[in-house]
């Protein structure tokens, strides 16, 4: 099937960007050193839908040379990147994908994939699921399995299993230690400002930010906030995460308070209208607000354009709200995910961990599925333990071992 992207020509930027990943993301390497002799994947289909940047590129081709049959799309309209999606085509993966895509276009591209007939798939945020449950179940027989990358695609399949819905395994690896431990908090703690930063060119030390969710993506963007020089607020519905945030030095309050002193927004709960017309109101002038959770609706933007008299771009990924006072606010990346809509996503060292986590997931599925049921599953935790024993090798670090009679007197108590 003839791939979808904008530009082939701009393939050699793209293939640029993937090889400087490659020299970061070792275990990557390492993986793709040993299975692309063995070729476990041969004679599989493979969709992989997530936010198509040079890592997931990297973890694609891995998966290629592994044998699979790789289909990628995005997983978001506005984190795609031409360049990297026309080297993926050179290096012969089909793609479905190209930057700012409409809403359209952007379900004929997992249709698309979808019509490969794929027997694994990687999703991101649950939209494949959520097709193959729905337009396209009659492709679902054909799934022996696949894997989650978020936290949002995660709640969505539980949903799917407690209704009884689900028709095939799914690893959940968002919650798999080597993921959310290191993803979560350092890739969107640093990624989140790295794309608020780049975006604004503003200051953040100085500034009241405000953290809506104090789960790990929220503690390491929070972490990151207070490291810039920021005075960090949490908004919390959860008593025992609210009181670990004070704990760990911050202020928590709820939002409509939280609305009045913030100067920027920043919401990573997964969760619906966390920002809404009564805290525009009393917003302060030149107040920012910008969303790290998977989908566009932790910022209500009907409201906010309900309750504006005008709006206008005024820097790329900033638009900017006139209220009928006068008071302007922003929101950035059109309260889509800021660390990717406006930015490159994970570092590369963090998302190295992440795709080995995918990798082994899809092995785990491909070896053991027919024993599973149509179950959302964690990855065992000994492929965690692989994954951490082969970066730290990779860092020149070594651990201590258990000696036999440590072993042994942990094994009596």
């Amino acid at each position: 099937m003839k791939s979808m992207i904008r530009d082939i020509s701009l393939a050699p930027q793209g293939h640029d960007k993937i090889n400087w990943v490659k020299n970061f993301m070792p275990v990557l390497g390492t993986i793709n050193e040993e299975f692309s002799k063995s070729k476990p994947f041969a004679g599989k289909k493979m969709v992989i839908t997530m936010h198509l940047e040079a890592k997931t590129a990297y973890l694609g081709l891995v998966f290629k040379n592994a044998g699979a049959e790789v289909v990628v799309t995005g997983s978001n309209p506005l984190s795609t990147q031409d360049d990297v999606a026309a080297a993926l085509v050179e290096d012969g993966v089909t793609v479905f994908a190209w930057y700012d895509c409409t809403n359209e276009e952007y379900d004929v591209f997992l249709n698309k994939a979808l019509d490969t007939k794929p027997d694994m798939i990687v999703d991101d945020g649950g939209d494949l699921v959520s097709l193959l449950h729905s337009k396209r179940a009659e492709l679902a027989a054909n799934i022996i399995g696949g894997s989650e990358e978020t936290t949002t695609g995660v709640i969505r399949l539980k949903a799917l299993e407690a209704e009884g819905k689900l028709k095939f395994p799914m690893i959940a690896a968002n919650d798999a230690y080597c993921k959310y431990l290191f993803d979560n908090r350092y890739g969107t703690g640093q990624s989140t400002w790295d794309g608020i930063m780049r975006t604004t060119n503003l200051v953040i030390a100085g500034k009241n930010v405000v953290i809506a969710g104090y789960g790990w993506c929220g503690k390491g963007a929070a972490m990151r906030a207070k490291g810039l020089g920021a005075s960090v607020i949490i908004t919390e519905i959860d008593p025992i995460k609210a009181i670990e945030a004070v704990f760990d030095g911050f202020r928590v309050m709820p939002m409509q308070e939280a609305a009045k002193v913030g100067d920027i927004f920043l919401t990573l709960t997964g969760c619906n209208d966390i920002i809404r017309k009564e805290h525009f109101a009393v917003m302060k002038n030149g107040a920012m607000m910008a969303n790290a959770g998977h989908f566009d609706v932790e910022i209500n933007k009907v409201e906010l354009n309900e309750v504006s008299i005008s709006t206008r771009s005024v820097r790329k990924n900033i638009e900017e709200f006139v209220q009928s006072d006068n008071r302007k606010l922003y929101l950035l990346a059109e309260g889509r995910l800021v660390n990717l809509a406006a930015g490159d996503g994970h570092p590369a060292e963090i998302m190295d961990l992440s795709f080995a986590v995918q990798f082994f997931s899809a092995l785990h599925i491909l070896n053991n599925h027919k024993n599973m049921g149509a179950h959302v599953c964690l990855m065992p935790n000994e492929i965690n333990q692989k994954i951490a024993a082969i970066k730290l090798a990779s860092l020149g670090l070594s651990i201590d071992e258990l000696s036999v009679a440590q072993s042994s007197y942990l094994s009596e108590s």
